[in-house]
């Protein structure tokens, strides 16, 4: 009789809060939506949304196994952490003109569910056995419990979805409308969802604690099949590290992306390995276990490499906010890697040291994000301190600084630092910061910088660029190819292609040759070459130097009013040579009739 009773006081309370949550994101989304208070006020406005949409999932997830003062207590501290989260990206995000919800950044909205997770789901197992640390098999089958139970609200709630939809479709068919205009209404969306996800998670509560043995034994059944890919996860990361002795660092570096992947490999060997290790108490097959301590060790020069990519990065262009929050993940990587690393060599029971290195990262990864989202190490904190040392130590110049970053990009940090630099005694810098100041919104067309000369090949061998042609304001240049825009890297070719006795600039990216000649106004796009058949290596033609010109043949053009169209064969042109490039210059600028 208690059991049934304590049960429906979980019920009612879990509903309670269901329903209190809807209202106040309904209430929250309409004064942002009216510009009312206190939408009108951030720096509130901002805690009292994230607080109301991510919060109350703690007492729904943990009303029938925490201790009610615990529970309480942790939820405030929950609370007060999204709070002060909430706050600053509010605070650093604010302008005059941003009202509501328009200043908190997208990641947040990731950084504050994430630490929420991880913290409660070190919290709720020590609270249960009354220790700071509890047994690592009750946190292994927490994580797995609740994650079953998330899966199973957010399902029965977007089903709950689907049949509204279906209910108003079909009483539309007989001229009812009521349901759509009822399912449509904010008023009715926020509560109903609150309600019916509440209403889920309690179902899913009752069904996994009745049904315990079950759901642990679909969860070991996928963690067991997602285990037998770490072979192959082994065998890949080996192999790609095999190579690079080989290959070299060129090819890598040349992705721009090597950090990312880099710690990409890393995370699915973790993740791969802890699927092997489960709650450690039981050792998996043989194979498995072979597996898992080679992808200990492979971790190693995984993690080294994506910390020297980044050093280079860093190095050569400083800091911005993306490769902040890559160094916090390699600060993750370094220690899973470090425990996984002696948990491999260490003797004993077999990769014992793993369960206090997961818990030790879990509370490293909770204290990073609180970081990385509060002054302590905010990433455009950071960026805009290391850009603005670079632009005074004269490592970038003014022409080429990102001052559109300070204006839109780095929020309240960027804006105090344009401040300052408009009081630069550096002419150029001043005046530059004055301009960014004054923009209403991002111009994009800003980006252009011109080719990137300092990795850009030329060919043939021995062919050098005209100065003029690296001497050019490129920011001035009227042209829409895309090796003028930052971060592209082109190779270039250098050839007289129309027969006049000088030489043009065909710069090659991807499939595709854009073609400069030099004017009066200096050097323009005047035609581009593309099309190139699947198969066909520019970068391999360039290199092997069998790139040619074809024999001149005539051809006729469409005319259509004042209009030049040309004619292309249809479906030969990867058997056939294609027409010669003198005649995309004509079509591109036609001679007068």
């Amino acid at each position: 009789m208690d059991d049934a009773k304590h049960v429906r006081t979980a019920a009612v309370t879990r509903l309670a809060i269901g329903l209190a949550q809807g209202i106040a994101l309904f209430l929250l989304q309409k004064a942002d939506e009216s510009k009312a208070w206190p939408a009108t006020q951030p720096l509130l406005y901002a805690p009292l949304l994230v607080c109301a949409l991510m919060v109350p999932m703690i007492p729904l997830a943990a009303l029938s196994a925490m201790r009610r003062p615990a529970l309480i207590a942790w939820s405030l501290i929950a609370a007060a952490l999204a709070t002060i989260l909430a706050v600053h990206a509010a605070w650093t995000g604010a302008g005059p003109d941003r009202l509501g919800a328009g200043p908190l950044s997208p990641p947040l909205f990731i950084a504050v569910p994430a630490l929420l997770f991880i913290a409660h789901h070190l919290v709720q197992p020590a609270e249960a056995v009354r220790k700071p640390v509890a047994p690592y098999s009750d946190y292994f089958d927490l994580v797995g419990t609740n994650a079953v139970r998330l899966f199973l609200s957010l399902a029965f709630t977007g089903a709950f979805w689907l049949l509204l939809f279906l209910a108003a479709a079909l009483f539309k068919l007989i001229g009812i409308e009521a349901i759509q205009k009822l399912i449509g209404e904010t008023a009715f969306a926020f509560p109903a969802t609150g309600l019916m996800f509440a209403a889920a998670v309690h179902m899913a509560v009752q069904l996994t604690e009745a049904r315990a043995g079950l759901v642990r034994g679909v969860r070991t059944v996928a963690l067991v099949l997602l285990a037998w890919l770490l072979p192959l996860m082994v065998v890949i990361a080996g192999g790609f590290l095999a190579t690079l002795p080989f290959t070299g660092l060129a090819p890598l570096w040349g992705t721009k992306a090597a950090t990312a992947l880099l710690l990409a490999a890393a995370a699915a060997l973790i993740i791969l390995l802890n699927a092997a290790y489960q709650d450690g108490s039981e050792p998996p097959h043989a194979i498995l276990r072979w597996a898992a301590r080679a992808a200990s060790l492979l971790l190693i020069p995984i993690v080294v490499l994506a910390a020297y990519a980044l050093w280079l990065r860093v190095d050569q262009y400083g800091l911005t906010p993306d490769r902040v929050f890559a160094a916090a993940y390699l600060a993750v990587a370094v220690g899973f890697t470090a425990g996984y690393t002696l948990a491999a060599l260490r003797p004993g029971p077999w990769m014992k040291p793993l369960e206090p290195t997961n818990l030790i990262m879990a509370l490293v990864s909770v204290l990073l994000l609180i970081a990385l989202f509060t002054p302590i190490a905010d990433p455009a904190r950071l960026s805009v301190a290391s850009q603005v040392k670079r632009l005074d130590a004269n490592k970038v110049t003014p022409e080429k600084f990102d001052f559109q970053f300070l204006r839109f990009d780095s929020g309240r940090y960027g804006r105090d630092a344009l401040d300052r630099l408009k009081a630069s005694r550096e002419a150029e810098i001043a005046k530059r910061a004055r301009e960014a100041l004054a923009q209403k919104e991002k111009a994009y067309t800003q980006t252009k910088r011109g080719p990137d000369f300092a990795n850009m090949t030329v060919y043939p061998a021995g062919k050098t660029l005209p100065a003029s042609f690296r001497d050019q304001d490129w920011t001035a240049a009227g042209s829409d190819s895309t090796c003028l825009f930052a971060g592209m890297r082109c190779s270039a070719l250098v050839m007289d292609i129309d027969g006049d006795g000088t030489e043009e600039v065909l710069l090659a990216s991807g499939s595709v040759f854009d073609i400069f000649k030099s004017g009066d106004r200096g050097w323009r796009r005047m035609a581009q070459a593309n099309g190139i058949c699947p198969g066909v290596d520019i970068g391999a033609a360039l290199k092997a130097g069998t790139v040619s010109l074809a024999e001149p043949r005539p051809r006729q053009d469409l005319i259509v009013g004042d209009q030049r169209l040309a004619v292309v064969p249809a479906g030969d042109g990867c058997v056939a040579p294609a027409p010669p490039l003198k005649d995309a210059l004509e079509i591109s600028n036609p001679p007068p009739r």
